[in-house]
């Protein structure tokens, strides 16, 4: 990915180009590895701003429940 600033729906962008290619076979063995590897590492992405998020959301509604 060439873009510096990464958000969830780029990585979740990226990661459906990557199925698309596995799925059309358009990949040779030499390339799968990269590919999946870069794979690993947008899923790693998109799980980690996941948890934070609803990390996020937790808090903002505790705190709703606070002052309820």
């Amino acid at each position: 990915m060439t873009d510096k600033v990464q958000t969830y729906e780029k990585a979740m962008a990226r990661l459906e180009e990557i199925v698309a290619k596995v799925e059309n076979n358009e990949l040779s063995i030499d390339q799968l590895g990269t590919y999946l590897k870069e794979a690993q590492k947008q899923i790693a992405f998109c799980r980690k701003k996941l948890y934070a998020t609803d990390k996020e959301i937790q808090k903002i509604l505790d705190s709703f429940e606070e002052h309820a």
